[in-house]
């Protein structure tokens, strides 16, 4: 299936210069095709979201376009001279030496002989290729890739001399975030950029990316990453590739719209096959050339229907629950803990309730994963006490998912020793069952978990998981790897989950909607509970203190409150009149602007060299207008004391 385009027409001022064409792309795994007849465009300024459930091949797609993957047919067109880089969704494991030395490895064979030359300068273990290099870095002016490398790494904020072995999850990830960086890419491709990374560092790659002109194509789940990064949108689905040139939030709604088109078409043509299908079984009277016809229209329709691809359907997730834990879960008490001289947690105390929902946020590296695993009793703290209440049932979800054995089936890796049946909840259900719950086939199913994508991988130890009893989930980043669709359902199961909730999360959204208090490391083992979600501490952070009352100040007559701060107010006649014509404003400005977009869909359109500047500047005006008049609109209700 070529490219399809919908929405509207974002950017195309910069669409000068093609960076890569991809087409006609193919590609199979021994079943259906997961990329089949792709073909797109990725134009210079564009910053492109991947989006698509796990397994529909995005992180193939970017495979691909790096040339880490050769397609089954097809091809993929790169613009002389460009550079690509590829952030991969996982780093790989057992890689030896320093961040400098891995991050140098990055910018090509030059990058290579600086991170063989720091290595030799600290052991000095081989004066004659030491002096090789250096003459090497000399006469090719290597010693500029050093300067670049020092300073990727100092935004990326990673010490130059730290042991890549040695570090965290996230600041892995931050050094292959400056390997790919490093390169100084025409495109860079980024595969779950956020996974692992602390939310300093998210903030820090929205600023980067938004400030560097960088064209980007992307692929996410972190949804206010999305929101903020996004121009433009290209979907895969059922081995399509379908472009929206708009951001996330329309993106939703033309997606919605698009998907209850399809589904009142599909109903047309699935009742239209039944008549055919009556009618054929009867048996054609006579071999007119009308009833031939008509026989020949089947077989097509049969041959479509057949070739249709469904929509993949949804993860269906139950929790299996234990008997309920008393009213204190646990109490901390004055604990701390120190990793030989440095301060991990420092004199914390905290008592956690039951049906509690506490987020804990901090740097990567800051302890969060050690605060668990105090509370969970696997670390014992150096000073204080930890008192678990009575009928604890915990569950811990690692980040790293160690509970997996990659040499065993999927379903080895969840029902173990207890054959084909499992019980969740006192039911008993058949293991293939269970597991179509989570999009895993029959024939997926029997998988070896090492061939899992992370997405799929996640979803396994959600179902492994999701069969043990408990009434205390601990979460250790959950939302990695996880589709969006996938993640707002975990998001409805633990809001309707009776028990207790710990969860370590950098996802804003997420903790925004899971939340209802947050344990925030601050710094030097200080750990404070602050109430809300994440939001809801960036607001306390940035209240102002309460200055003192200066000396001998003089009580004054407190001023008079605003009517509009008292709360809601009659509005006046004309303000009545402008809320009763905004929702016909707003429409004729949506119309006009589907209109222009619809034009602007038509390669023709391009020929028209004088219209392309006005109707995009035309465009982006009344995306603001739109957005301006929503905002009156809010106004102007609120301060009634309209619910909208």
């Amino acid at each position: 299936m070529r490219l399809l385009r919908y929405g509207a027409a974002h950017n195309y001022l910069s669409f000068s210069m093609s960076l890569v064409t991809l087409h006609n792309i193919r590609i199979a795994f021994g079943g259906p095709a997961v990329l089949d007849d792709i073909s797109l465009t990725i134009q210079k300024g564009q910053r492109i979201c991947l989006l698509g459930r796990n397994g529909e091949g995005k992180s193939t797609l970017l495979k691909i376009i790096s040339r880490e993957l050769t397609p089954d047919s097809g091809e993929v067109i790169t613009a002389q001279g460009i550079t690509v880089a590829y952030l991969p969704q996982e780093v790989p494991m057992g890689l030896q030496g320093s961040a400098f030395e891995l991050t140098a490895c990055g910018a090509g064979k030059l990058g290579e002989s600086l991170a063989a030359y720091h290595r030799l300068f600290q052991d000095h273990s081989d004066p004659a290729m030491f002096q090789e290099l250096q003459h090497e870095l000399d006469t090719h002016d290597g010693w500029q890739i050093q300067t670049r490398v020092e300073r990727v790494l100092d935004q990326v904020q990673v010490k130059p001399d730290l042991e890549f072995s040695a570090l965290s999850g996230g600041l892995r990830r931050r050094v292959f975030l400056a390997r790919a960086l490093v390169r100084e890419p025409d495109l860079l491709l980024l595969d779950e950029p956020t996974n692992h990374l602390d939310l300093d560092s998210i903030a820090w790659l929205e600023s980067f990316i938004l400030n560097s002109g960088l064209t980007v194509l992307f692929v996410t789940h972190d949804r206010r990453l999305l929101k903020r990064l996004s121009t433009h949108i290209i979907e895969l689905e059922r081995g399509r590739a379908i472009s929206w040139p708009c951001d996330y939030p329309t993106f939703l709604t033309r997606k919605q719209a698009v998907l209850d088109i399809e589904e009142k078409e599909w109903a047309r043509f699935d009742k239209k096959l039944a008549q055919e299908e009556v009618w054929i079984r009867r048996g054609v009277k006579a071999r007119r050339a009308r009833n031939e016809g008509r026989a020949r229209a089947l077989y097509s329709m049969r041959e479509e229907r057949r070739k249709r691809r469904e929509r993949v359907g949804s993860v269906s997730m139950t929790i299996s629950e234990a008997n309920r834990s008393g009213v204190r879960v646990l109490e901390a008490k004055h604990i701390s803990f120190a990793y030989q001289e440095t301060p991990i947690i420092r004199d914390f105390s905290f008592t956690l309730m039951r049906k509690d929902r506490v987020g804990i946020i901090g740097p990567n590296g800051s302890g969060k994963t050690t605060l668990l695993n105090l509370l969970l009793g696997t670390l014992t703290p150096v000073k204080g006490s930890i008192e678990q209440g009575s009928n604890v049932a915990p569950l811990y979800f690692d980040q790293l998912r160690e509970a997996i054995d990659p040499e065993k089936s999927v379903w080895e890796n969840v029902a173990g020793n207890q054959g084909s049946t499992i019980t969740v909840n006192g039911i008993a259900r058949h293991i293939i069952s269970y597991l179509q719950d989570f999009l895993f086939t029959s024939e997926r199913a029997s998988t070896p978990a090492r061939n899992l994508s992370g997405g799929e991988r996640h979803r396994l130890m959600l179902a492994r998981l999701f069969t043990q009893p408990s009434n205390v989930l601990i979460f250790d980043e959950p939302t990695n790897d996880l589709d969006t669709e996938t993640l707002e359902l975990l998001e409805e199961v633990i809001m309707e989950y009776p028990g207790t909730i710990l969860v370590v999360s950098h996802d804003r959204e997420f903790l925004n909607n899971v939340v209802t208090s947050a344990l925030i490391f601050e710094g030097e083992g200080a750990v404070r509970e602050y109430v809300g979600g994440y939001d809801d501490w960036e607001r306390q952070l940035k209240k102002p203190s309460i200055p003192l009352p200066p000396k001998a100040a003089v009580p004054q007559k407190a001023a008079p409150v605003p009517a509009e701060a008292s709360g809601p107010r009659k509005l006046t006649f004309k303000e009545r009149l402008e809320l009763e014509a905004l929702p016909a404003l707003i429409e004729k400005m949506e119309q006009e602007s589907h209109i222009l977009c619809s034009q602007m869909a038509d390669p023709a359109f391009f020929q028209k060299t004088g219209f392309v500047r006005e109707t995009t500047i035309r465009i982006k005006e009344l995306e603001k207008a739109v957005l301006s008049a929503y905002e009156r609109w809010q106004a102007l209700e609120s301060r009634s004391g309209i619910k909208s």
